[in-house]
Formats: C-alpha cells, structure tokens, sequence
C-alpha cells in the first residue's frame, strides 16, 4: 500500500554535498533540453502507438526513466513525477494536463490513500507527541544503560522491530524514533538503522498472520478465487513457511546486525562516516520534530508513558480487525489525556505537536501518492500482464513460483505499490496456478515474497520512505545502501522457490 522522525539537530550547510544540484544550477538550459527531448521521445512513441493495441514494451520506459532520473538527481519525488508525466504523454499527449488531473483526483479520491494520508499523519502526531513528553528520550535512556555495545545496540533494533509486527508503518516510525540516539551513540549510521528498522517491517509483517499485510492479502485470495470465502487466513497461515524473501531478509538483518555479514558499497561508505563522528548523512535536513522543549521526567515514569501509548495503539488496533487507524487515534487520544493528567503538556502544546506530526509526514506522504499514480499508469500501459505474458512461454509447473516471484517483484520495485499491484495480478495468477494444478500456498507464498521485496527495495516505496525519514536519511540514501542486501536476499529467495517448486511439483 500505501510515510521520521528526527529531531531537529543543527546543520551545517558547508557540509551538504550538493554536487548533483549544483551541476544542475549551473546548466539549467542544458537539463530543459535534456527532459524536453526526452518526452518529445515519448510523444513520438505515443504517436507510433495504433489504437487499440497493448503498449507492450512502452509500458516499461516511465518505470525504467523513474530509475534513471532518481539515479541521476537523488530525489526520489521529481523522479516519479518525471516518470508520471511521460507515461501521460505515452497515453495521450494531447490531453496532458486534463489527464494529470483525472489521474490526481483518482489517486487522491482513493480509499487506500486516503487511509495511508490519515495513518501516516495520525502516527507523526503520536510519535511527536511521545517525544515532545521526553517519552522516547527516557526509553532510549534505559536502553543505554543496558546496551554498551554496538552490536547489541543493532540487534536490539532488530529485535524492536519483530515486536512491532502489527504493521510495517508502526515498525518504521516507532523503532527508528526510540533508537536513533542510541545509534548514534555507538556510531552507526543512519542508513544503517533504516536498514536494520526497513529489513525488519515488511519482512516480518507478511509473517505474522496478525498483522495489517495479513488481513489485506487473505480477504484478496477470497475475492479472486483462491480459496473459498472465510478461508482466506487459513490459506495464508498454510502460505507463511513459503514466504521465502521475508525468511531470507530477515536472516540477513540478524547477520549483518551480529556482524559477521559485512558492509558493502553505499553502507561501507556510510559506516566509515559514522565511524569518523558524523553518523547523520550530508544534505539532511532535519525538520522533524521540536525537541527543545523536551519534558524531563524520571526514566521509569517517561519509559511507562512511552510504553502504555504503544500496548494501547497494539490493543485498539487488533480490536478493531487489525486497522492501525483506529488503534493511532485511540493510541493518540489515550496519550492526550496521559500527558495532560501528568502535566507534561498542555492541551494547546498537545494540538500543536500533533498537527506538527502530520506536516512532518506532508513530504513522505507526497511520495507515496506520487508512487500511487505510477501504479495507475502503469496499469493503463498494462505493465503487468505485459512482464506475465513475456514470462508465459518460460512457465512450467515446477518454474511457476519462481518466475512468479521474479515477474511480480519487478512491477512491484517498478511501482512502489507492494499491496495495490496484486489487485491487477491476482486474477491472472490465481487462474494460471489452478490449471497448473500448483501447490495454492507455495504460489501464495512467492506473490508475499514479491511484495515484501518491492516494499523493501523501491526507493519510493512507502515503507523505504517511511524508514527513511524515520531514522533520519533520504530515500535514495537508505535505499543505495540496503539494495544489495534486498538483491541477496532476493536471489536467495528465487533459488529457494525454484527448490520448492520442483519439490512440491
């Protein structure tokens, strides 16, 4: 589906690397012309494109320009617009601005959007509140009196974000929030507590069958005919020990936390600048939450107001079938009047540190509904049934759950969408398996799998952005660094599917 929060620590802008932006200050004319000769190429393909025909490979390039341009720029949103604007022009160049807006209010008039708008706003106010009480200064307090290691300090992290398994939006804000001055204690790198906090979210949650992923994906097998109806967490459950990408994921995080899988590449780099003292990334700029008028209180009380707000927002939220809405607002509500009993805060203070909260949230959550209208044009381009349909002549019984696995986690990884893509795939999956007389939960398991790696790996991804922001680092810098542990984890996972399938064949 369908957003962190840092406190506002100093910056010095003499330390921003601003090498890309600065190339782009100094040759604006030349980077118009670049972007207008590339959507003058995508209106010429448009103009080649006969009516009525499947856009077949053209369906690929706005996903395929989203990564070159993020590439290119580090800026995850001015990507995804890039890639939403020559997809409107492939569709329809004539009517770009017209068909910008249907699409804008089609994103935006969406129940899923509007629940992840909601979600990620009502989750800044209460994490905000929680730190403007000095709950979360006191919980990490005790942690540190506890934790005197750095590798004990990335397994607790680890271990925090099994715990929070309800959702993977609670795992991203909550986890990072409570550890990020623990972490920069010990020298660890903000990217690599996004890893540690990310690897952890939707790894885990599609593991748990109490958890938001399980609920969605069980009512989506009953309504596209996988399982009769109020079967679907029976077949789910069956799913579970199949899920080879949150396994493997999760085996990595605990590796790479004890130490003994290294770093590599982007996180090499990120590691020895924490090592050097400055475990916060270049260019951050950190406008979270208002930490400068922190209540001290003593470390028992602060960690219990820290800790009955996050049992109440578990509670409400399995209450009510699993909704993270309704348990944040009875979370927020609940922590309103804690604060208020206590002194911590006035109801004045209380209102403005939620409505701070939710403008935190503003940038993450323009990303997520940008990822949202990639996702719709691309199930107007038909990429999906297009990387299937390329794929068709590949399938066999025993090849089916890998293939599976490896098609969907590229529209996923293409579309950020890790729950809205298999409302298009399942009714092209779930048939195919049938006929091919596949193991039900074995295919199941491969379609988590993708999603969970999507959700892991898209740099524009919800739980990427959520992380991301949470522990303090940009999208793209969380998501260069924790790639090549999603692509070993992915391979892994791919050779493990192809195993089963020849098992279970």
């Amino acid at each position: 589906m369908s957003t962190e929060i840092a406190p506002r620590e100093s910056l010095d802008m003499n330390s921003i690397n601003t090498t890309n932006a600065s190339n782009i200050k100094s040759s604006p004319q030349k980077w118009l012309l670049f972007f207008a000769a590339i959507m003058a190429f995508f209106v010429y393909l448009s103009n080649q494109h006969v009516d009525g025909e499947a856009y077949g490979f053209y369906s690929l390039l706005p996903a395929i320009l989203i990564l070159i341009v993020a590439i290119i720029t580090k800026k995850p949103l001015e990507s995804i617009f890039a890639g939403i604007i020559a997809g409107l022009l492939l569709l329809d160049p004539s009517n770009i601005i017209s068909g910008l807006g249907d699409l804008s209010m089609a994103v935006v008039m969406d129940e899923t959007i509007a629940w992840i708008v909601l979600v990620c706003g009502m989750m800044g106010g209460l994490i905000n509140m929680l730190e403007r009480g000095g709950s979360v200064l006191s919980f990490g307090e005790i942690l540190a009196k506890r934790i005197t290691t750095k590798r004990a300090t990335m397994l607790t992290t680890c271990t925090l974000g099994i715990m929070v398994f309800i959702d993977d939006y609670l795992n991203s804000l909550a986890v990072s929030a409570s550890m990020k001055n623990l972490t920069d204690r010990y020298k660890i790198s903000r990217e690599k507590l996004a890893f540690l906090v990310d690897s952890t979210a939707a790894p885990v949650c599609i593991l748990v069958p109490v958890s938001t992923w399980a609920v969605y994906f069980a009512a989506l097998l009953e309504e596209n005919g996988a399982v009769a109806d109020g079967k679907g967490m029976s077949l789910y459950i069956e799913s579970i020990p199949y899920m080879a990408y949150g396994w493997i994921a999760l085996l990595i995080v605990f590796l790479v936390a004890m130490g003994i899988l290294g770093d590599f590449g982007e996180m090499k780099k990120a590691e020895r600048r924490a090592q050097s003292g400055q475990p916060i990334p270049d260019g951050i700029q950190q406008d979270g939450f208002d930490t400068s008028a922190l209540k001290k209180t003593p470390p028992w009380i602060g960690l219990l107001n820290f800790l009955l707000p996050m049992a109440v927002l578990v509670a409400a939220s399995v209450y009510y079938e699993i909704d993270l809405l309704l348990g944040a607002l009875v979370a927020s509500m609940f922590t309103m009047v804690l604060y208020f009993w206590q002194r911590l805060l006035s109801f004045a203070q209380l209102v403005d540190a939620m409505l701070d909260g939710f403008k935190v949230m503003l940038h993450p959550i323009a990303v997520v509904c940008a990822g949202f209208m990639v996702k719709e044009i691309n199930d107007q381009l038909g990429m999906t049934p297009y990387i299937i349909d390329s794929l068709t002549p590949y399938l066999s019984k025993e090849m089916l759950p890998a293939l599976v696995f490896a098609s969907m986690a590229m529209v996923v990884f293409a579309t950020g969408s890790s729950w809205g893509v298999f409302v298009v795939s399942l009714p092209i999956v779930i048939p195919m398996a049938i006929s091919m007389d596949m193991s039900m939960p074995l295919t199941v398991g491969a379609l988590l799998s993708a999603s969970a790696f999507g959700s892991h790996a898209c740099f524009f991804s919800d739980s990427t952005v959520l992380s991301s922001q949470g522990s303090g680092c940009t999208p793209m810098q969380h998501a260069l660094t924790q790639i090549p542990y999603a692509l070993i984890s992915a391979a892994i996972a791919f050779i493990a599917l192809i195993a089963l399938g020849f098992l279970l064949a």
